[in-house]
């Protein structure tokens, strides 16, 4: 079918950002017949997004808001998903405002990605552009509640969680991150704006500086990655690859904890058969 005889529900916009999530979405897009017009961050999209069966390819960088409505309406996009981590630090290092994000800037009370983002999403609205839940089509990937690996969690690892669960709560309360580490009830590292990989990865170097003077704290770690309070599953949502995995096997850390129904597995099935070859224990607990 031309383009120009789609309908607007048979268009689908795309604001892509790094990783593997923005693949997954065009390619489940594209396979429920989804004509696809991609917005791609140059700070952060893979070109390889140009060679995967999108309609079209829009380059924009962060802060060219006008340049992405243009981008959308110009296409007869009303509906689009944002999938994709754009690093927390590059919006605010990497950013180049046009005159219609300098004033949302402006606008924001507090400067932290929901506050962005759910601004971002306010002003697409406003031009007919609606922001759906960016796993609406990816819900086989969504960590069911239980636990997921052949190991379950040791004595020690529960406790860990509920006390890891605890302080992330907290702490996504405030937009500060969504990932602890923990080791013996004890907080060893929280994340802010360097992502799960960096925070796990800074974790495993403080056991280490611990343990070579001693520490009395098991080495091994818990990780807990938890969903938002009222998450928006339109932007930010919590995702786990198997390079997350690999990661935590460097580190020290032998679990893994999750919110069941909120999480995205973005490696599906790959993601268990490492942590199993890796002795990690993964569980997702149903109850947000």
């Amino acid at each position: 079918m031309a383009e120009s005889q789609m309908t607007e529900s048979q268009k689908l916009g795309l604001i892509a950002g790094n990783g593997r999530f923005p693949f997954l979405v065009l390619e489940a897009a594209r396979a429920q017949g989804y004509h696809v017009v991609v917005a791609a961050i140059k700070e952060e999209t893979s070109p390889e997004i140009e060679n995967n069966g999108a309609a079209s390819v829009h380059w924009l960088s962060l802060g060219e808001l006008s340049k992405l409505i243009d981008a959308f309406k110009g296409a007869g996009v009303s509906r689009a998903i944002m999938a994709g981590q754009v690093k927390h630090k590059q919006i605010f290092s990497s950013i180049r405002p046009d005159w219609r994000m300098a004033k949302l800037l402006l606008s924001l009370a507090k400067r932290n990605t929901d506050s962005l983002l759910g601004a971002v999403a306010r002003v697409l609205a406003d031009e007919g552009i609606v922001l759906e839940s960016s796993t609406s089509l990816l819900e086989p990937l969504l960590a069911k509640p239980g636990v997921l690996t052949r190991r379950h969690p040791t004595e020690q690892e529960t406790k860990n969680i509920a006390y890891g669960r605890g302080v992330a709560r907290g702490l996504a309360q405030h937009d500060i991150g969504q990932t602890v580490v923990i080791a013996e009830n004890a907080c060893v590292a929280v994340e802010a704006m360097e992502g799960t990989d960096a925070t796990i990865e800074r974790a495993g170097q403080i056991m280490r500086s611990l343990h070579g003077g001693g520490s009395m704290l098991e080495r091994d770690l818990t990780v807990v990655k938890i969903a938002k309070p009222n998450q928006d599953m339109r932007f930010d949502v919590p995702v786990i690859g198997v390079k997350t995995i690999d990661v935590m096997r460097a580190a020290g850390a032998t679990c893994l904890a999750l919110d069941a129904g909120k999480c995205l597995l973005l490696d599906g099935g790959k993601i268990v058969e490492a942590a199993d070859a890796a002795g990690i224990a993964i569980v997702a607990d149903a109850q947000l």
